[in-house]
Protein backbone atom coordinates (compact mmCIF):
# COMPACT_ATOMS: atom_id res chain seq x y z
CA UNK A 1 0.00 0.00 0.00
CA UNK A 2 1.41 3.29 -0.89
CA UNK A 3 2.10 6.12 1.75
CA UNK A 4 -0.80 8.06 -0.10
CA UNK A 5 -3.19 5.08 0.31
CA UNK A 6 -2.15 4.42 3.76
CA UNK A 7 -3.13 7.95 4.54
CA UNK A 8 -6.81 7.66 2.96
CA UNK A 9 -7.33 4.45 5.14
CA UNK A 10 -7.28 5.94 8.07
CA UNK A 11 -9.79 8.84 7.72
CA UNK A 12 -12.73 8.14 9.24
CA UNK A 13 -16.30 8.90 9.14
CA UNK A 14 -15.53 11.75 11.43
CA UNK A 15 -13.37 13.33 9.62
CA UNK A 16 -16.03 12.63 6.68
CA UNK A 17 -18.46 14.78 8.89
CA UNK A 18 -16.05 17.47 10.49
CA UNK A 19 -14.65 18.27 6.91
CA UNK A 20 -18.14 18.49 5.23
CA UNK A 21 -19.65 20.82 7.88
CA UNK A 22 -16.41 23.02 8.41
CA UNK A 23 -16.36 23.89 4.61
CA UNK A 24 -20.00 24.60 5.17
CA UNK A 25 -19.55 27.04 8.23
CA UNK A 26 -16.42 28.53 6.79
CA UNK A 27 -18.03 29.02 3.36
CA UNK A 28 -21.35 30.53 5.21
CA UNK A 29 -23.17 28.25 3.33
CA UNK A 30 -24.23 27.48 7.07
CA UNK A 31 -24.57 30.45 8.60
CA UNK A 32 -24.22 32.00 12.31
CA UNK A 33 -27.18 31.08 14.26
CA UNK A 34 -28.29 28.69 12.11
CA UNK A 35 -29.47 25.20 13.56
CA UNK A 36 -28.00 21.90 13.11
CA UNK A 37 -29.30 18.56 13.81
CA UNK A 38 -26.86 15.14 14.55
CA UNK A 39 -29.99 13.03 13.49
CA UNK A 40 -30.12 14.51 9.71
CA UNK A 41 -26.56 15.01 9.48
CA UNK A 42 -26.45 11.25 10.52
CA UNK A 43 -29.25 10.43 8.15
CA UNK A 44 -27.38 12.37 4.63
CA UNK A 45 -23.95 10.46 5.62
CA UNK A 46 -25.91 6.86 6.22
CA UNK A 47 -24.11 6.42 9.56
CA UNK A 48 -24.76 6.29 13.16
CA UNK A 49 -24.53 9.15 15.30
CA UNK A 50 -21.93 9.07 17.14
CA UNK A 51 -19.14 10.11 14.74
CA UNK A 52 -21.55 12.57 14.26
CA UNK A 53 -21.98 14.01 17.67
CA UNK A 54 -17.62 13.27 17.29
CA UNK A 55 -17.37 15.93 14.66
CA UNK A 56 -19.54 18.33 16.77
CA UNK A 57 -17.07 18.25 19.37
CA UNK A 58 -14.26 18.98 17.14
CA UNK A 59 -15.78 21.65 15.60
CA UNK A 60 -17.23 23.36 19.24
CA UNK A 61 -13.26 23.25 20.23
CA UNK A 62 -12.95 25.43 17.28
CA UNK A 63 -15.68 28.01 18.48
CA UNK A 64 -17.54 27.17 15.32
CA UNK A 65 -20.32 24.84 17.35
CA UNK A 66 -22.27 25.79 20.11
CA UNK A 67 -23.67 22.71 21.76
CA UNK A 68 -26.39 23.30 24.43
CA UNK A 69 -27.80 20.21 26.10
CA UNK A 70 -31.14 19.25 25.65
CA UNK A 71 -31.58 22.11 22.85
CA UNK A 72 -30.92 22.19 18.79
CA UNK A 73 -26.68 22.85 18.25
CA UNK A 74 -25.95 25.82 16.10
CA UNK A 75 -23.54 27.12 14.68
CA UNK A 76 -21.34 29.74 17.00
CA UNK A 77 -21.88 33.63 16.24
CA UNK A 78 -19.19 36.11 15.87
CA UNK A 79 -17.90 37.29 19.39
CA UNK A 80 -16.05 40.41 19.62
CA UNK A 81 -14.10 39.19 22.48
CA UNK A 82 -12.45 35.78 20.78
CA UNK A 83 -11.88 37.77 17.55
CA UNK A 84 -9.67 40.10 19.48
CA UNK A 85 -7.75 37.33 20.83
CA UNK A 86 -7.28 35.98 17.81
CA UNK A 87 -5.64 38.74 16.39
CA UNK A 88 -3.67 39.74 19.22
CA UNK A 89 -2.57 36.33 18.99
CA UNK A 90 -1.64 36.24 15.55
CA UNK A 91 -0.19 39.35 15.56
CA UNK A 92 2.35 38.43 18.14
CA UNK A 93 2.86 34.68 16.36
CA UNK A 94 3.22 36.47 12.85
CA UNK A 95 5.80 39.33 13.83
CA UNK A 96 8.10 36.28 14.80
CA UNK A 97 7.81 34.35 11.64
CA UNK A 98 8.08 37.29 9.57
CA UNK A 99 11.45 38.58 11.19
CA UNK A 100 13.21 34.53 10.81
CA UNK A 101 11.60 34.51 7.35
CA UNK A 102 13.39 37.41 6.62
CA UNK A 103 16.66 36.69 7.91
CA UNK A 104 17.00 32.84 6.95
CA UNK A 105 14.77 33.40 3.71
CA UNK A 106 17.20 31.32 0.78
CA UNK A 107 17.09 32.37 -2.80
CA UNK A 108 14.75 29.23 -3.84
CA UNK A 109 12.81 30.40 -0.34
CA UNK A 110 12.41 33.37 -3.02
CA UNK A 111 11.55 31.23 -5.74
CA UNK A 112 8.78 29.69 -3.89
CA UNK A 113 7.16 32.82 -2.94
CA UNK A 114 7.47 33.91 -6.17
CA UNK A 115 5.13 30.99 -7.58
CA UNK A 116 2.91 31.73 -4.48
CA UNK A 117 2.05 35.21 -5.75
CA UNK A 118 1.64 33.86 -9.24
CA UNK A 119 -0.86 31.46 -8.31
CA UNK A 120 -2.93 34.32 -6.01
CA UNK A 121 -2.95 36.63 -9.22
CA UNK A 122 -4.44 33.79 -11.26
CA UNK A 123 -7.21 33.24 -8.50
CA UNK A 124 -7.65 37.12 -8.58
CA UNK A 125 -7.97 37.41 -12.46
CA UNK A 126 -10.56 34.55 -12.07
CA UNK A 127 -12.45 36.28 -9.35
CA UNK A 128 -11.83 32.61 -7.52
CA UNK A 129 -12.32 33.64 -3.76
CA UNK A 130 -12.25 29.55 -2.95
CA UNK A 131 -8.72 29.34 -4.22
CA UNK A 132 -7.78 32.71 -2.79
CA UNK A 133 -8.90 31.61 0.70
CA UNK A 134 -6.70 28.59 0.11
CA UNK A 135 -3.94 29.88 -1.65
CA UNK A 136 -3.72 32.61 1.45
CA UNK A 137 -3.32 29.37 4.03
CA UNK A 138 -0.58 28.22 1.90
CA UNK A 139 1.33 31.31 1.71
CA UNK A 140 0.79 31.72 5.67
CA UNK A 141 2.41 28.13 5.97
CA UNK A 142 5.06 29.18 3.90
CA UNK A 143 6.50 31.84 5.55
CA UNK A 144 6.55 29.68 9.01
CA UNK A 145 8.86 27.35 6.60
CA UNK A 146 11.05 29.57 5.49
CA UNK A 147 11.30 30.92 9.10
CA UNK A 148 12.15 27.26 9.72
CA UNK A 149 9.46 27.31 12.53
CA UNK A 150 6.23 25.36 10.92
CA UNK A 151 5.32 24.76 13.81
CA UNK A 152 4.22 27.85 13.90
CA UNK A 153 1.51 27.34 11.78
CA UNK A 154 -0.47 25.11 13.46
CA UNK A 155 -1.31 28.72 16.00
CA UNK A 156 -1.90 30.75 12.88
CA UNK A 157 -4.52 27.96 11.39
CA UNK A 158 -6.24 27.86 14.71
CA UNK A 159 -6.44 31.45 15.13
CA UNK A 160 -7.45 31.94 11.63
CA UNK A 161 -10.15 29.52 11.83
CA UNK A 162 -11.92 31.78 14.11
CA UNK A 163 -11.95 34.71 11.88
CA UNK A 164 -12.69 32.65 8.54
CA UNK A 165 -15.97 33.23 8.01
CA UNK A 166 -15.39 37.51 8.36
CA UNK A 167 -12.39 36.88 5.61
CA UNK A 168 -15.25 35.20 3.62
CA UNK A 169 -17.84 38.31 3.51
CA UNK A 170 -14.95 40.25 3.41
CA UNK A 171 -13.76 38.51 -0.38
CA UNK A 172 -17.10 38.49 -1.32
CA UNK A 173 -18.99 41.43 -0.26
CA UNK A 174 -15.71 44.01 -0.28
CA UNK A 175 -13.83 42.77 -3.16
CA UNK A 176 -10.40 42.97 -0.80
CA UNK A 177 -8.22 40.44 -2.73
CA UNK A 178 -6.62 43.03 -4.61
CA UNK A 179 -5.41 44.78 -1.62
CA UNK A 180 -4.58 41.53 0.18
CA UNK A 181 -2.64 40.17 -3.35
CA UNK A 182 -0.75 43.58 -3.01
CA UNK A 183 0.39 43.19 0.76
CA UNK A 184 1.06 39.62 -0.05
CA UNK A 185 3.80 40.71 -2.66
CA UNK A 186 4.87 43.65 -0.43
CA UNK A 187 5.41 40.87 2.28
CA UNK A 188 7.30 38.63 0.01
CA UNK A 189 9.44 41.47 -1.76
CA UNK A 190 10.41 42.40 2.20
CA UNK A 191 11.75 38.75 3.27
CA UNK A 192 13.01 38.59 -0.67
CA UNK A 193 15.30 41.47 0.14
CA UNK A 194 15.96 39.42 3.75
CA UNK A 195 14.51 42.80 5.87
CA UNK A 196 12.98 41.90 8.95
CA UNK A 197 11.73 45.25 9.71
CA UNK A 198 10.06 45.90 6.69
CA UNK A 199 8.47 42.54 6.36
CA UNK A 200 6.96 43.18 9.83
CA UNK A 201 5.66 46.46 8.89
CA UNK A 202 3.84 45.21 5.63
CA UNK A 203 2.61 41.85 8.14
CA UNK A 204 0.77 43.80 10.19
CA UNK A 205 -0.88 46.39 7.24
CA UNK A 206 -1.87 42.87 5.98
CA UNK A 207 -3.30 41.61 9.74
CA UNK A 208 -4.86 45.26 10.03
CA UNK A 209 -7.14 44.39 6.61
CA UNK A 210 -9.42 42.76 9.02
CA UNK A 211 -10.48 45.75 11.57
CA UNK A 212 -12.55 48.08 9.20
CA UNK A 213 -14.25 44.11 7.70
CA UNK A 214 -15.35 44.12 11.54
CA UNK A 215 -16.30 47.27 11.73
CA UNK A 216 -18.22 47.21 8.43
CA UNK A 217 -19.94 43.21 9.55
CA UNK A 218 -21.06 43.68 12.84
CA UNK A 219 -22.66 47.40 12.45
CA UNK A 220 -24.66 45.53 9.18
CA UNK A 221 -25.06 42.03 10.07
CA UNK A 222 -25.87 42.13 14.10
CA UNK A 223 -27.35 38.68 13.52
CA UNK A 224 -24.37 37.37 13.33
CA UNK A 225 -22.71 38.32 16.42
CA UNK A 226 -23.03 37.54 20.14
CA UNK A 227 -24.48 39.99 22.06
CA UNK A 228 -21.82 41.73 24.17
Amino acid sequence: MTPLAKLNARRTSVDDVFDYLYDEIISLRLKPGDKISEAEIAAQFGISRQPVRDAFNRLANLNLLLIRPQRATEVKRFSMREIVKARFVRAAIEKEVLRLAAERCTAQDGKSLDAHLKRQERALEARDTDAFGILDYEFHETLCRIGRVDFAFDVIRAEKSKVDRLCVLSLSKEHRMPDLVADHRAIAAAIQANDPDRAVEHGMIHLSRLDETIAHISANHTEFFEPE
